[in-house]
């Protein structure tokens, strides 16, 4: 096996193997890359058994083919470290020892052979759904920053991607919720009837993420009973989904909170972040005193003090006051596009709707705290 190959073409495709390989492993074959070289391309293989991803490099010199795996973690920082567009040569030298030659660097890698490598089947059927990169990671943004870290209610630690319909016009739904806060966010898509609703795990919304946010190509999306398959241009992202009900959000979406206010949604994010300077682990919530034409924030710690200030806002009822947890409302305000935030509450203690203005297709759901 001997190929030459840029530095940087072969960097960008280690990078998206680092969110997958687990730094420990009890299966020392799973810290590894799989580098394949058949039919004039260059395959690059990471797995942790729950998540496969694979890439195809066509930037590549073959003088021989073959395969081999190595660290994957290592390989990566050198490569991090070797200047950019450099030409890297590999040769393997015996199955476990492949060398690596760059200007006047020269590292010789352990490896592993491949025979102990998983092998994975390609068993998805049907059509599929063809979705826009873009969309699918704005959807992905607003959703995610509200699983559930909590191992106990395992099927809330990933976004449930669902069909979902309004007035005629079909839509895929992610929602995510670790029961203080809830996420939803939709792209509307042509009429499919056939995908099932399913649950994507954490690790695999982060890595999506982390890929559709380097590639702005289309992405086909393939479900299986138990696996999903994402494929964007050469990448392919496969992904156990999480076995579980995910609750009937819908119940606990408010649809009578008729006290709504209008507020800038960067003063908000700026005079939160500056009330909460005061509470060193940042666990103390955020108290809201809402007037008809402003808000007065207040974070008051035991340990450390007290911080206040007070923003414009338009509010159209009587006085209110309700207190949050400061990173919450920052998580949900900082994904909103719109230049203001709606907020919806009913009273001082039942679930706060927010509302994205320039964005319909999404909105949030945040429980009050008890201060």
């Amino acid at each position: 096996m001997q190929f030459e190959v840029k530095r940087d073409v072969l960097l960008k495709s280690l990078n998206f193997v680092q969110g997958i390989v687990e730094k420990k492993n009890t299966l020392p074959i799973l810290s590894n890359v799989l580098l394949q070289l058949k039919d004039k391309k260059l395959s690059i293989v990471a797995t942790d058994l729950d998540i496969i991803f694979f890439d195809e490099i066509d930037e590549v010199k073959i003088i021989t083919e073959g395969s081999t795996t190595t660290s994957a973690s290592i390989l990566y920082d050198i490569l991090r470290k070797i200047s950019s567009n450099s030409d890297l040569r590999f040769e393997l030298k015996t199955e476990n020892k492949l060398s690596l030659k760059s200007e006047n660097a020269d590292f010789n890698l352990l490896c592993l052979p491949t025979d102990n490598f998983p092998t994975f089947a390609d068993e998805f059927e049907g059509n599929g759904i063809k979705l826009n990169g873009n969309k699918l990671l704005k959807l992905l943004n607003k959703t995610k920053i509200s699983i559930s870290n909590d191992d106990t209610r395992h099927y809330l630690n990933g976004v449930y991607i669902h069909l979902t319909e309004t007035q005629g016009r079909n839509f895929l739904t992610g929602v995510a919720t670790d029961s203080h806060r809830l996420s939803s966010s939709s792209l509307e898509i042509d009429n499919i009837n056939n995908f099932s609703p399913l649950i994507l795990p954490r690790k695999t919304v982060y890595q999506l993420s982390s890929i559709l946010s380097e590639r702005s190509d289309n992405i086909l999306m393939e479900a299986s009973d138990n696996k999903i398959k994402f494929s964007i241009g050469n990448m392919k992202l496969i992904s156990k989904v999480i076995d579980g009900k995910f609750p009937d959000y819908r119940k606990v979406v408010p649809t009578n909170n008729e006290k709504t206010l209008i507020v800038p949604s960067k003063d908000f994010i700026n005079s939160i972040e500056r009330v909460a300077s005061v509470s060193i682990d940042r666990k103390e919530g955020v108290k809201l005193l809402i007037n008809k034409n402003n808000v007065q924030l207040s974070v008051n710690s035991a340990n450390s003090g007290d911080g206040n200030e007070i923003i414009n806002a338009k509010f159209n009822a009587d006085n209110l006051n309700i207190s949050f947890n400061s990173k919450y409302l920052i998580d949900i305000a900082s994904e909103v596009e719109d230049k203001n935030l709606k907020i919806n509450f009913k009273d001082a203690v039942s679930p706060v709707l927010i509302e994205d203005v320039s964005d319909k297709n999404s909105f949030y759901v945040i429980m009050p705290m008890k201060i």
